[in-house]
C-alpha cells in the first residue's frame, strides 16, 4: 500500500501525537488528556501526517507567526514544527513531501517567509532554508567575575523587584511585543506559551519546577524587563555551591538588561549562572569586570529562514546604506526563485524582477541567512556559496544587509 500524505482529523490527533513522541524518541505514548489539551491550539489544517495502512509514522505542522525583521517591521511567516519521520519509514521521502505541500500552501496564504528550529543541522538547507539566527550561552563563574559584592540594585533610580507568576503572565505579553519593536529575529509569543512558561498550563508528563520571576522598572516606573530563573541549593564542606538556570529574560532597554543580569549574578550563595540561549552578541560577557568569567557552552544556529516572497520580503525590511543589486536566486521548489533588482536606501526599498545582468547568484537558502543581516555575502562567497557577477557586489550586499547588532530569537518552537 501507498504511503498517504494529509492533513489530520481530530480523531487521528493522537495517532498523529503518537508518531511525533516516536521521531522525537519520546514514550511513545498519546494519552486522551495530552491531546485534548493541545487540540484547541493545533490547527488541524495546516497539520500533516504520513499514513501507511492507517497508521500515522511521519508528522509535519505550521502555524501563522510574526518575525521581526531589520528596522522593526513584523513580516507574516509560516513557523514549521512538529516535524518527524518514525525510524520504520525513513529515506521513503515524506519530509519532502510534506514540505513542498506546506510551503506551497505557506506562498498561497501570501505569507512571506517560513521558518524552522532545525533539530538536525544538514536537513533542511535542501528546502530552501537558511540559518540565519543564532545562540550563545554561557556559564558564568561568579566568584570570579569581579562585581561588586556590596551591590544592592541599580544606580539609576531603576528598581528591581521580585513578582508572582501570575504578575508576568498578565505584563509579560506587552512587554515581548515591545521587544519585538527593538530587536530583530523576535518571533511572536502567544498567550499560551506564557501560560505553559508560568505554570498556569502543564504539559502532562512534564515536570514543573516553580521558578523566580523578577521585574525591573524605570525611575519613572515603567516595566522594562523581567528575568525568570530557578535555582539549585547546593552546599560542599558547608560551602554554598549554588547555581541559577535564566530560563527567559526580557529587556527593551539597555539599562533593564545590566539591571537583570548583575541581579542574578548577585544572588548570595550563587557561584554559577547559566545564561540559557542569548544572542551571540549579548552584553552579558562585557558587563562583567572578568569577562572571561563567562565561558561559551553552547553555540548554535536556532532559527532557519526560508523566502517565499522575494520582493515583499526585500522591501519590509530596513537598509542602513544606499545601493543597488541585481540577484540572480535559484530554488529548486520554483517557489521564489527568478532575477530580482533591489534598489535601497534608509528611505526604504523597492524590489522587483528584472532582465538585467546579476551581480550576485545564489540559492535561495544563502538569501534566507543573510536576510537578517547576521552572515556577510562575502563570506558566503570566499565559501564558493555566492557567485559574485560584479567585482565588489558581495561587499555592496554586505553594506545594505548587514545589522549593527546581531538578530536574536528569544523561543523555540
Amino acid at each position: 500500500m501507498s504511503l498517504e500524505v494529509r492533513t489530520v482529523s481530530e480523531s487521528e490527533f493522537p495517532d498523529w501525537l503518537r508518531a511525533r513522541r516516536v521521531g522525537f524518541m519520546q514514550p511513545p505514548t498519546a494519552p486522551d488528556e495530552e491531546a485534548a489539551q493541545k487540540l484547541p491550539y493545533v490547527d488541524l489544517a495546516r497539520t500533516r501526517g504520513a499514513f501507511d495502512a492507517g497508521r500515522c509514522v511521519a508528522t509535519f505542522r505550521s502555524f501563522a507567526q510574526e518575525l521581526t525583521v531589520p528596522g522593526g517591521a513584523r513580516l507574516g511567516a509560516s513557523a514549521v514544527t512538529n516535524v518527524s519521520v518514525s525510524p520504520t519509514h525513513r529515506r521513503r521521502g515524506l519530509l519532502s513531501r510534506m514540505t513542498a505541500v506546506d510551503l506551497a500552501a505557506a506562498k498561497e496564504r501570501g505569507e512571506a517567509v517560513s521558518t524552522l528550529v532545525a533539530a538536525e543541522y544538514p536537513i533542511y538547507g535542501r528546502y530552501g532554508y537558511g540559518p540565519a539566527t543564532w545562540i550563545t550561552e554561557w556559564t558564568v563563574d561568579v566568584r570570579r567575575a569581579g562585581l561588586d559584592p556590596r551591590w544592592s540594585g541599580p544606580d539609576d533610580g531603576g528598581r528591581v523587584d521580585l513578582v508572582r507568576a501570575e504578575d508576568v503572565r498578565e505584563a509579560g505579553p506587552a512587554l515581548h511585543d515591545r521587544l519585538a519593536t527593538v530587536r530583530h529575529g523576535v518571533v511572536s509569543r502567544d498567550r499560551r506559551a506564557w501560560e505553559v512558561g508560568t505554570g498556569a498550563a502543564l504539559l502532562p508528563g512534564q515536570p514543573w519546577t516553580e521558578p523566580f520571576y523578577v521585574t525591573y522598572c524605570s525611575a519613572t516606573g515603567d516595566l522594562e524587563g523581567y528575568a525568570c530563573y530557578t535555582t539549585d541549593d547546593t552546599w560542599e564542606d558547608k560551602q554554598p555551591l549554588c547555581g541559577v538556570s535564566v530560563r527567559d529574560l526580557i529587556a527593551v532597554t539597555p539599562a533593564a538588561e545590566r539591571a537583570l543580569w548583575h541581579f542574578v549574578c548577585s544572588i548570595d550563595w550563587v557561584t554559577t549562572v547559566k545564561s540559557g540561549y542569548r544572542a551571540p552578541d549579548d552584553l552579558l560577557p562585557l558587563l562583567l569586570p572578568d569577562p572571561r568569567a563567562a565561558r561559551v557552552t553552547t553555540h548554535a544556529d536556532l532559527v532557519w529562514l526560508r523566502i517565499l516572497d522575494v520582493v515583499r520580503a526585500l522591501e519590509t525590511r530596513a537598509y542602513a546604506g544606499t545601493g543597488a543589486l541585481v540577484l540572480q536566486l535559484a530554488d529548486p521548489a520554483g517557489l521564489a526563485g527568478g532575477r530580482f533588482r533591489l534598489d535601497a536606501s534608509p528611505q526604504g526599498a523597492s524590489c522587483a524582477p528584472t532582465t538585467a545582468s546579476p551581480d550576485l547568484t545564489m540559492d535561495v537558502a544563502e538569501l534566507g541567512t543573510l536576510y537578517l543581516g547576521d552572515e556577510s555575502a562575502v563570506r558566503l562567497a570566499a565559501l564558493g556559496r555566492v557567485e559574485e557577477s560584479r567585482p565588489g557586489a558581495a561587499a555592496v550586499a554586505d553594506a545594505l544587509l548587514r545589522t549593527s547588532r546581531r538578530p536574536w530569537c528569544p523561543d523555540v518552537f
